[in-house]
């Protein structure tokens, strides 16, 4: 746990610093990744590196974990909390989501949202979360 919860600390740390190769470093080659804010998703680093280029012109998120819950096998779930401003600094949203990690070797491989408590076992929604 302690190994998942420090791979966590970094990738959400090297997020909001906008430390994108920091943030890959911690991700496995093809990664799959929730696009959040377009709809879809995106598979591999260069396509996640594209993807945040494009939402940091348009407005600016900041999401820090609050509860790392570990789960059987390899997913691990985040509650967090979610500011996003406008790049004028207008609070488009403040909410708590769930980001849901499928981590392997020492790697992030996918990345799910969902709105609500793991628990109330809803399947995961394209919230607007914008890790």
């Amino acid at each position: 746990m302690a190994n998942t919860q420090m791979l966590i600390t970094e990738a959400y740390s090297a997020f909001n610093r906008r430390d994108i190769d920091g943030a890959l470093a911690l991700m496995s080659e093809d990664v799959s990744w929730p696009k959040a804010s377009e709809g879809g998703r995106v598979v591999g680093k260069e396509e996640i590196r594209a993807y945040w280029t494009r939402q940091w012109k348009e407005f600016d998120p900041h999401v820090e974990p609050v509860e790392v819950i570990d789960r059987d096998g390899s997913k691990t779930e985040v509650k967090v909390h979610q500011l996003v401003k406008t790049l004028g600094g207008d609070v488009l949203s403040d909410t708590n989501v769930w980001h849901v990690y499928t981590i392997a070797n020492g790697l992030i491989e996918r990345m799910d949202i969902r709105e609500s408590d793991p628990s109330s076992q809803q399947t995961p929604s394209a919230a607007f979360s914008k890790l």
